[in-house]
């Protein structure tokens, strides 16, 4: 982030010295990008130029489908204009709709391009300028392009991209509004004990794997990686993880999981308990994902069922834990 933003002070210190032209060639020479198409990217960032009389920026800027190879690292469209050059990040996560010959547009087939004006300037309050990308392009993260690719498929064409709204009984809302009611029994019985301490003897059992995972770069498979260290039903690809991060093949790891709503299921007399496991890196910024809506009410609308987050906090050499319900209120007030 820090190429980034020396690199966005430099645009904006450019402002009504340079054509759009110039000011590639200068970006490019200045900061070693490499061209491709319209883009510019290095390691650490892509960028593309456009230019625009005033600041309306209606200009088609870029296929959704060149997007998609930058969109893992910030991606900025530099706008300028002959009062100043606008910066906007610009991944998949701050855009509107695809405007420009989207009408094929679909999950399995990505078509069409995107305008200045389908881009965010303000995204769920958070204003769309350089001193907010770190903090915007964490949520992008947690999100990925294949969950905004969903989105931008429904809000382009209409078409409903993942399955229909969910609809509940009377008796099925009666036990979701009740949920709480029993998260509350749970945490106040000795299962809720019994729970923590079974992750608990996880999180010491493999505290040198964990603590080594933690070093792994890519924020999402390091997560994945101590989540199912932790978790895992399958002791035989534990102990392969295992063994490939000892053996510091870090970076040559693909991991993926289920895409489900917990990771930890354990079954008491009186509840049934789904836990998600979150780890995070305390001395790294990161926004984590919560949940999905639509699964925790079909989870929630049978009797008995708890669900729970287990925080796992990595912090040098030090590990801290904790599990509780999503109804715990210093946990919603935190919920975006």
């Amino acid at each position: 982030m820090d190429d980034l933003i020396t690199f966005v002070r430099f645009l904006h210190n450019q402002s009504r010295k340079e054509t759009k032209s110039s000011l590639e060639l200068l970006a490019q020479q200045t900061f070693n990008l490499t061209r491709d198409s319209r883009v510019y990217y290095s390691d650490s960032f892509a960028v593309r130029f456009s230019f625009s009389k005033n600041k309306s920026f209606s200009n088609t800027v870029l296929a959704l489908s060149i997007l998609q190879k930058y969109d893992e690292k910030p991606f900025v469209v530099c706008l300028i204009t002959p009062l100043e050059n606008a910066v906007y990040l610009s991944n998949s996560t701050f855009l509107k709709r695809i405007s420009h010959s989207s009408h094929e547009l679909r999950v399995n087939n990505i078509k069409g391009s995107f305008n200045g004006s389908d881009i965010y300037k303000d995204f769920n309050g958070i204003i769309n300028r350089l001193e907010n990308f770190e903090e915007l392009f964490n949520i992008h993260k947690e999100i990925g392009f294949e969950i905004n690719l969903c989105r931008l498929v429904e809000a382009t064409t209409g078409i409903k991209s993942i399955k229909n709204k969910l609809e509940f009984s009377k008796t099925q809302k009666t036990q979701i509004l009740s949920s709480p009611i029993t998260s509350m029994a749970f945490i106040n019985s000795n299962e809720y004990y019994v729970l923590k301490q079974e992750l608990d003897e996880q999180v010491k059992k493999y505290k040198n794997e964990i603590l080594i995972a933690s070093h792994i770069e890519n924020k999402n498979l390091r997560g994945r990686i101590i989540e199912y260290i932790i978790a895992g039903n399958d002791n035989t690809l534990r102990n392969k993880l295992i063994d490939q991060i000892k053996t510091q093949a870090k970076e040559a790891l693909s991991f993926k999981t289920k895409n489900s709503l917990y990771d930890y299921e354990r079954i008491f007399a009186d509840y049934s308990t789904g836990t998600d496991v979150k780890t995070k890196v305390m001395y790294l910024n990161s926004s984590p994902k919560g949940y999905n809506i639509d699964k925790l009410l079909e989870f929630l609308s049978i009797s008995d069922r708890v669900f729970l987050v287990y925080f796992v906090g990595v912090d040098f050499k030090q590990i801290q834990q904790s599990l509780i319900s999503i109804f715990q209120k210093d946990l919603l007030n935190t919920t975006k």
